[in-house]
């Protein structure tokens, strides 16, 4: 068996390799970057499923910073950093987790000023609480009921005009009692008023969902998005992965399959692959098997970790997407990180490093992403650079004093609050909040 999957790894992972870049490119286009990092709250974080989407913005009008991260029983909490005064806010309670690490905040701002916190209450509904004040984050938020639609996984993003999506998986058996408990689909909600009404994706489009399959003969009908990426052109950036029964029948999240990208307009709500092949309002098993799979990977359970990961990373170099992602070892060894890059005509992929959990990429100029990742079980966080969406090279490590699990980079972010580090918990029952929440940024001196 350990043979055979060997045989299979290679076969689907070791695609054309690309040089390895001289000596000379390891440091930073500015020399290797130096941070600074602050603890903002000590023991009050706790295991938190949160992708790296949301985690806090940059007010350029307040001169402030707002972060958000899960507390006790998930709760959700914000924090304000005044650039101005140099000083950091007392967490601010704003919302109930309702005891479910799937039920962590993400947070945007709306035009109008407003902070806007989403949590899916983990397969019942989609919520918002907002900011009593613009630009501000103090006070006694406003809680919405979105809609009842069996939401988790709660990742917004506001366009260039104020529009305001929230994409979300939908737990389908929780609304009709009878589907098979691994079809999960995204969809996704859209509000033109600052979020005080809203419409779905069905609503606009006519179509049961955004993305996702009913029909799969292995059972993988459930869409994880790792990460979705707004750029500066308009372009919602998309990474992804399938879980499901597998053979064995229905079963919730039994195994994870595969790697697809695409990329959504929010203008006209089309969907697209990296070849820029228009797929419409709606992506089906069809779509994502012909235009959009990356890397296929082997249906299997190595070392009781899900493969690929929930989560995973895009990001861009001129135009051109590159995906990081991993997985557990089939030999029972460390895990093993993937780099896939499009190259004009099809996917590379690549083994960049093992033993690391990638949590967020943070674009450094025109040709180089800074990569954060940690290591199970250890304090810091590690930085590396990728050139031009190929080259993998160490930077830096940032020092924390307990491990962190979880990486968020603050929305036009302004230093020294760029990057939320949310302190892994010590216990899986979000009952103990014990882990501290850091945030980073790189010094200036």
């Amino acid at each position: 068996m350990t043979r055979l999957l060997r045989g299979v790894m290679s076969a689907v992972l070791l695609l054309p390799l690309v040089a390895v870049p001289s000596a000379n490119a390891t440091a930073d286009v500015q020399g290797k970057a130096k941070f600074t990092v602050t603890t903002t709250a000590t023991s009050v974080a706790a295991r938190s499923d949160r992708r790296p989407v949301a985690g806090g913005v940059y007010d350029k009008k307040a001169g402030k910073t707002f972060i958000s991260w899960a507390g006790q029983y998930e709760d959700s909490y914000v924090q304000t950093y005044d650039h101005r005064k140099s000083t950091w806010s007392t967490p601010n309670r704003v919302a109930d987790g309702d005891s479910d690490s799937h039920n962590y905040p993400t947070m945007v701002q709306a035009r109008d000023g407003h902070l806007l916190v989403f949590r899916g209450m983990h397969n019942i509904e989609l919520r918002m609480s907002r900011s009593p004040q613009p630009n501000s984050a103090d006070g006694v938020w406003e809680e919405t009921l979105i809609s009842k639609n069996a939401a988790t996984y709660p990742m917004p993003f506001v366009t260039r005009d104020g529009t305001i999506y929230v994409f979300y998986r939908e737990t389908t058996r929780d609304l009709d009692k009878v589907t098979p408990t691994d079809t999960r689909p995204m969809l996704y909600v859209m509000s033109k008023d600052n979020g005080k009404t809203w419409k779905t994706s069905t609503d606009l489009t006519g179509d049961r969902f955004a993305i996702g399959s009913t029909s799969r003969a292995d059972n993988m009908n459930e869409i994880y998005i790792g990460q979705l990426r707004l750029e500066d052109n308009g372009r919602v950036r998309i990474v992804y992965t399938l879980a499901g029964g597998g053979t064995e029948g229905h079963l919730h999240d039994r195994y994870h399959r595969n790697m697809y990208y695409t990329w959504f307009d929010p203008k006209n709500r089309h969907f697209y692959s990296a070849s820029g092949q228009d797929l419409g309002t709606q992506i089906d098993d069809a779509d994502q098997e012909t235009h959009l799979k990356v890397a296929e990977t082997p249906l299997t359970l190595p070392n009781g970790v899900k493969s690929p990961d929930y989560i995973q990373q895009v990001g861009t170099t001129l135009g051109k997407p590159f995906l990081l992602w991993f997985m557990g070892d089939p030999d029972k060894g460390p895990l093993r990180n993937y780099l896939s890059t499009w190259n004009g005509r099809g996917w590379e992929t690549k083994e960049v490093a093992r033993g690391l959990r990638t949590r967020e990429i943070e674009k450094v100029d025109l040709f180089t992403w800074r990569v954060y990742a940690t290591e199970d079980g250890k304090p810091n966080v590690n930085t590396y650079l990728v050139r031009f969406g190929r080259f993998w090279t160490p930077e830096t490590v940032i020092p924390t004093a307990k491990p962190v699990q979880r990486v968020e980079i603050v929305e036009n972010f302004r230093d020294p609050a760029r990057a939320i580090f949310s302190g892994a918990s010590s216990a899986r029952d979000v009952a103990i909040a014990d882990g501290d929440i850091y945030v980073a940024g790189v010094s200036r001196r």
